[in-house]
């Protein structure tokens, strides 16, 4: 593993909180999240760097060497983001839009969008899996929006990034099951009739492992191996029946497979618009937002039990005013 910029605000988080329970919050990330961030951080580097007790986490002499050099580093970074922005980056190009985007329904339809609302228009496109990688370009000025998703009520990146999140729509999760499984054609399920299942989900440095873990206990059990994979390998597992998969109600149509909801809703994915206030993409950021609703909205259309189960789970769906075309 290569150490990033990310990993050393993770360190200098643990050092300046004394503890990775107080550095998750700080983050805005779960403490496995930062437990396990860590514990590859300090395989990276060859020993540990905190050294846990009574009082607190306290740096080792190995973490010491770490802070020192990541405590120049980081406001180096900054200061070098924030420079490199000044002079080019922030430039919003005449109809050219720099967009990254996790795995989800709204970039393909935001892309229509944009250009049915100006010809000759231009999206740059950047996916990633990683929201913080997202975040550490659109500070840099390398990106005018990006789209993002949480399960919980944080916001990606860290309150010194200074970006604007506004909610784009929630969306539940329901789960992927092979077509000939006994439940595939039920209205809903409830979580706990899945006890035994293996699960298969798309890989990403959020919480939403943690709370899938915890929605499963909620409902009396511990979940069995979780895989992570993309979107390719997770279809074919379930397909082959080897694990149930999670996946957003707005997902796409694969034959062999069917999507059904889980009873109460007890999971979400909400669909973030992210942008720096400074730059002159945020004079544009309203019809962005507007634009990115209508697109989910579209995509919800395609799922006609997603939209009558959505009736009666009305705490799902665009969270803001739906652009016309």
């Amino acid at each position: 593993m290569n150490l990033e910029i990310r990993h050393l605000r993770v360190v200098c988080a643990i050092a300046d909180t004394g503890s990775v329970t107080k550095a998750a919050s700080l983050l805005g990330l779960a403490q496995p999240a930062v437990t396990a961030q860590l514990q590859r951080i300090e395989r990276a580097l060859g020993g540990p760097l905190f050294e846990r007790g009574r009082h607190g986490a306290t740096p080792t002499a190995l973490g010491e060497l770490v802070l020192a050099r990541a405590r120049v580093v980081l406001p180096a970074m900054r200061g070098l983001q924030e420079d490199a922005a000044q002079l080019s980056g922030t430039r919003v190009r005449p109809n050219q839009w720099r967009i990254g985007a996790v795995n989800g329904p709204i970039l393909g339809g935001l892309m229509s969008r944009l250009a049915a609302d100006k010809d000759g228009v231009e999206v740059l496109t950047h996916p990633s899996h990683w929201a913080d990688q997202l975040c550490e370009l659109a500070v840099a000025g390398k990106l005018d929006f990006c789209i993002v998703g949480v399960c919980g009520d944080t916001v990606p990146g860290t309150p010194e990034d200074g970006l604007t999140w506004r909610e784009i729509a929630i969306d539940a999760i329901f789960v992927m099951l092979p077509e000939h499984h006994a439940l595939a054609h039920r209205w809903e399920i409830d979580l706990s009739e899945l006890a035994d299942a293996q699960w298969a989900s798309m890989p990403g440095d959020g919480c939403f492992g943690d709370c899938f873990a915890a929605a499963c206990a909620r409902a009396g059990f511990t979940p069995r191996t979780m895989y992570e994979m993309d979107i390719g390998n997770a279809v074919d597992a379930v397909l082959s029946g080897h694990a149930v998969g999670l996946c957003k109600a707005t997902f796409r149509r694969v034959d062999g497979i069917a999507t059904v909801p889980l009873a109460g809703g007890p999971l979400r994915w909400r669909h973030l618009l992210g942008w720096h206030p400074r730059s002159e993409a945020a004079g544009y950021a309203d019809v962005m937002l507007a634009h990115a609703a209508a697109a989910y909205a579209e995509s919800a259309a395609r799922n006609p039990h997603y939209l009558e189960w959505g009736k009666a789970n009305p705490q799902f769906g665009p969270r803001v005013s739906i652009a016309s075309r």
